[in-house]
């Protein structure tokens, strides 16, 4: 029974990871060259893998059902806990509302075209949210077994994908040098919050129990699982085009419609669709799931039915009120999702990891290795990034992807 919950667990980790935003990778990083775009994305792996295991640590010395609202009020106090309530109900409203806003419309025209009905894009958003609503209420493992059924989808998908373009990849694009480095910056962003899964964690501790040795194996297995399939689309996307031409694509139907010229199959733009869509339902799946779990903590709601269905409404209807009535709002605040993602993912673990090595009541059990020294890199990696994004709200860098 264990085995089969750190399998869907580790699915879980790379639902969440490898969403939509994957796409967006080669246009990020284009003009990098795929030696540096490849550096970049090992490095966020590991600072990402890193911070993750740095949770299980502060995991283990708190009960099973805490979230990051527990564990911030226990070692940040009042004012840290509000930060990352902060954090956490910013970054995943807004990622909840854009899912909702973005699958609605893509379910709404499938009705239609299927169907040959003509209902509203709201119609849409409200079925999407009903059924991955329903499924989150029902518990993890409703959602284990569904995202398990998605993700085997999702790769099938993904090697028919690499399948029809493999053949028209060209050495010569991947050995192209960068075309600008100032262009790093652009892309730190876009690469890091493409391996944002911390918002689950506490829901697989949950899940699984306070096995620090499985807990760790499902993090890292979990998390390698993104950066191998990430590593395959950069080979195929950036050694189809060289970088002068990726730099022209005009967003992502431009790239997706140069890749389906350049193969001459209509085929690679249709699978390209279907990843997106499944990639947005588990990413969904794991992104709603941890924020109901964040608010079963946060209101001290049981797991009756009736608490459930209560924790599920504040869950959803906020993130659907904004989808149906005002979603460029919470698009808008997609811009700052790094930022939101770099206090929930790096700054805060490694400050509570910190706080709890250097205190009185320090107790022996798991330590993730680096010290001190892990922490001060992590943290600087976390000033990079934010101070990459800040550039690019200033219009001081390109924004890119």
């Amino acid at each position: 029974m264990l085995k089969n919950k750190t399998i869907g667990s580790m699915l879980i980790v790379a639902g969440t990871t490898i969403g939509a935003g994957m796409l967006a990778l080669p246009i990020a990083s284009a003009g990098l060259g795929f030696t540096t775009a490849l550096s970049l994305i090992i490095a966020t792996w590991v600072l990402m893998t890193y911070t993750a295991l740095l949770m299980l640590e502060l995991h283990q010395h708190a009960d099973r059902d805490a979230t990051l609202n527990t564990l911030a009020k226990s070692w940040l106090g009042k004012r840290g806990q509000y930060v990352a309530n902060f954090s956490v109900m910013f970054l995943f409203y807004a990622l909840c509302a854009a899912y909702i806003a973005g699958g609605g419309a893509q379910l709404q025209e499938k009705i239609n075209n299927t169907f040959n009905f003509d209902i509203a894009p709201q119609i849409g958003s409200i079925i999407l949210a009903i059924v991955i609503g329903t499924v989150v209420t029902m518990g993890t493992s409703k959602v284990d077994k569904l995202n398990r059924v998605l993700f085997s989808i999702k790769i099938v998908v993904l090697a028919s994908l690499f399948y029809m373009l493999t053949p028209y990849v060209h050495g010569q694009h991947l050995l192209e040098m960068p075309i600008e480095q100032g262009l790093i910056l652009s892309a730190i962003p876009v690469i890091f919050t493409s391996f944002g899964f911390h918002g689950s964690i506490p829901s697989i501790v949950k899940y699984v129990g306070l096995d620090i040795k499985t807990l760790r194996r499902v993090m890292i297995t979990g998390a390698a699982l993104p950066l191998v399939i990430y590593i395959f689309w950069q080979l195929i996307s950036q050694g189809m085009m060289s970088q002068a031409e990726l730099l022209k694509s005009t967003g992502l139907p431009g790239f997706v419609a140069s890749m389906a010229n350049i193969a001459n199959n209509s085929a690679v733009a249709t699978a390209v669709n279907l990843f997106a869509d499944l990639a947005l339902a588990t990413s969904f799946l794991g992104v709603s799931l941890g924020l109901f779990d964040f608010f079963a903590d946060a209101f001290k709601k049981g797991d009756g039915s009736r608490d459930r269905i209560k924790t599920a409404l504040i869950t959803f209807i906020p993130p659907l009120g904004f989808a149906l009535f005002y979603p460029q709002g919470f698009i808008m605040a997609l811009g700052y999702a790094a930022i939101a993602l770099v206090v929930l993912a790096v700054f805060l673990p490694v400050t509570m990891v910190y706080k709890q090595r250097n205190s009185n009541n320090n107790r022996k059990g798991y330590t993730v290795r680096g010290g001190n020294i892990g922490l001060m890199v992590a943290g600087l990696c976390g000033v990079l990034i934010i101070s990459a994004q800040g550039l690019q709200m200033a219009g001081l860098i390109p924004a890119i992807g």
